[in-house]
């Protein structure tokens, strides 16, 4: 699709973009809303005796020593969101009170060894991990890629006045880019760029999408190189779209789908500004029209989105990407939902993200969303995404998540056959999440952390010893209904676990709107004992034992009612890891539930 669209653009028709407006364009800066302009300012003044500190070797070196991100990588993005406030508040006011920090910002930024995170400094095919960069081969991962957007577009905006403080400024800039993204994107290979039979995800329109804007940028490449880099650009992104089913389901989750479906439309929209709007087309394809609509079918209530594999259950609200993609696919009820989510951002200019062209979008783009008519709320509607086996329900009071799919998702955690349960808007069965990434994330012990674990999911396991990695333990389902009255699916998982350990295991799951939640599980374990977990944020209160093997706990403003326990113990797990924290607070709790013969029905309402 993408390729034979640049296929037919000729060189004579690729232009330097020119979006939105730079600093010297004084009547649209000084039309942005007041309070918007003020707070520009003030994020700005911030950062107007902020010192850009060297970034250490040795903090570079941390990953490869001990596996730890978080200390270098919270100078790296500081300095970043630092010199964007500096940009953009020197954007409104324009009397250069900023300008100083902003060279120093600069050229600190183009001073450092390597513009990538350790976390991702190795090269294929080797993939061995360097404890430093190497400064002879520039390596393009999501943030090299966006701190080249971030450089080329602080020299669209304030070209003039940086060259009244020395023309070598843009002459730098222009020279880091030249080696740092445009000769390695054209002459070295990532596998983020695709082919080759290689599995892509969110950084390949994540790349794809700051390349662009890098080197399209005014003066940042010739002609030749704009029109290689759009059949690059072109077979890269049909590669992505090519990796998605056609409902548009992200299997990242929604964190994630930010970083690529909100990707891929930006980097349509660069496309259609370089070529005279060759790739409008695109627009009206309706897997494009799908994946435009998933974060809002993922809503749950208020900032919480049904979350699976690594995604947060609290990503961040919707805005001004997802408003801008739905008015490019004619999706009112998309643009409704985005300019109400927005409104309740108190973060209106996006002062924590490293990408200053968001940034720019957003400012540009807030009075349209605040004139945006919101008296109709937008529909929201059950799905089943088929491509990843995800279902979604709701009624007036509960939402149902239910995760089918397989246990080899991008970001994968071993969860097939879990349900995540919300009421009122608050939740009752809980995903997790993720912690803070280390190495031993994306490494070989992987699932030694909890947070992957069935055993820490909404689900029956068997052993002790949870569910496996990989493509073939996946979810059999037998069928799937959704109608106004009823949501169900059925599936078989016993694929999903040690071959010993169980012959069969099935979960029907079914939603009786207005009412409740059935789950039942029957199992056949060999010689092991089914245990079914649940993950709770608040400590169940058991209200009544009930008959012998029946249980009724509260949670939350929820009741469940289990059948067919042998015993039920709750235990504290207490969060250390400050992003575990941030989402859900210093404690959480896992209820396991031993069964008997087998088998167990509970019930959410």
């Amino acid at each position: 699709m993408f390729k034979e669209i640049a296929s037919k653009v000729t060189v004579e028709r690729l232009r330097d973009i020119t979006p939105y407006h730079r600093a010297k364009d004084r009547f649209e800066w000084e039309e942005l809303p007041e309070d918007l302009r003020k707070q520009l300012i003030k994020d700005g003044e911030d950062y107007i005796d902020f010192i850009f500190v060297v970034l250490p070797a040795v903090r570079y070196m941390d990953f490869s020593r001990d596996g730890n991100r978080s200390r270098f990588e919270a100078v790296y993005f500081e300095r970043r969101r630092a010199l964007n406030a500096l940009v953009l508040a020197e954007c409104v006011e324009h009397e250069g009170r900023f300008m100083e920090q902003i060279i120093n910002g600069v050229i600190a930024i183009c001073e450092e060894s390597g513009w990538q995170l350790p976390a991702h400094n190795n090269y294929p095919p080797q993939d061995d991990l360097l404890g430093l960069p190497n400064t002879k081969r520039p390596l393009l991962d999501l943030f090299a890629c966006e701190t080249g957007e971030q450089l080329a577009a602080v020299i669209y905006l304030l070209d003039d006045e940086l060259n009244q403080e020395s023309p070598l400024i843009r002459k730098r800039v222009s020279e880091e880019i030249e080696t740092r993204i445009i000769q390695p994107y054209l002459n070295d290979y990532f596998r983020w760029m695709g082919g080759k039979g290689v599995p892509v995800n969110n950084w390949t329109p994540w790349c794809t999408q700051n390349v662009l804007l890098a080197s399209m940028l005014p003066g940042m490449s010739t002609s030749l190189q704009k029109e290689m880099i759009l059949k690059k650009a072109a077979s890269s992104l049909d590669d992505f779209l090519d990796s998605y089913g056609e409902d548009g389901c992200c299997n990242e989750g929604v964190g994630y789908f930010r970083a690529s479906g909100l990707c891929l439309f930006q980097a349509i929209e660069i496309l259609n500004m370089a070529t005279d709007d060759s790739f409008e087309s695109i627009y009206q394809v309706s897997k494009i029209k799908n994946i435009a609509e998933y974060s809002m079918n993922m809503h749950i209530a208020d900032s919480f989105y049904a979350n699976f594999s690594d995604c947060s259950p609290t990503p961040g609200r919707s805005g001004v990407r997802e408003f801008l993609y739905g008015k490019r696919t004619g999706n009112q009820e998309l643009m409704q939902f985005a300019a109400d989510d927005h409104r309740k951002e108190t973060e209106i200019t996006m002062k924590a993200s490293e990408n200053l062209y968001y940034r720019l979008q957003a400012a540009f783009t807030e009075q349209e969303i605040r004139d945006f008519d919101l008296k109709r709320p937008a529909r929201t509607k059950d799905i089943y995404y088929d491509s990843v086996g995800i279902l979604i329900a709701r009624d007036e009071k509960l939402f149902l998540a239910v995760k089918a799919g397989c246990n080899d998702d991008s970001h994968n955690h071993n969860d097939t056959g879990s349900i995540t349960v919300y009421k009122n808007g608050k939740p009752v069965l809980i995903d997790v999440g993720v912690e803070t990434y280390s190495r031993k994330t994306f490494s070989e012990k992987r699932y030694e952390i909890w947070t992957m674990q069935s055993i820490y999911h909404n689900v029956v396991n068997f052993g002790g010893t949870g569910q496996l990695p990989g493509r073939d333990r996946k979810a059999v389902v037998d069928h799937v209904m959704l109608n106004d009255k009823t949501a169900e699916i059925s599936m078989e998982l016993s694929s999903c676990y040690l071959k010993g350990d169980i012959d069969r295991y099935t979960r029907t799951v079914t939603f009786d709107k207005g009412n409740q939640i059935k789950v039942v599980d029957q199992c056949s374990p060999k010689e092991s004992e089914a245990v079914l977990t649940l993950m709770t944020l608040k400590k169940p209160e058991v209200l009544s034992n009930g008959d012998s093997g029946k249980k009724q706990l509260a949670v939350n403003d929820s009741v469940i009612s289990i059948k067919d326990v042998k015993s039920l113990d709750t235990e504290t797990i207490d969060l250390v890891d400050p992003k575990l924290q941030a989402e859900w607070g210093d404690r959480i709790y896992r209820t396991v539930i031993r069964l008997k013969d087998g088998r167990c029905t509970f019930y959410v309402e």
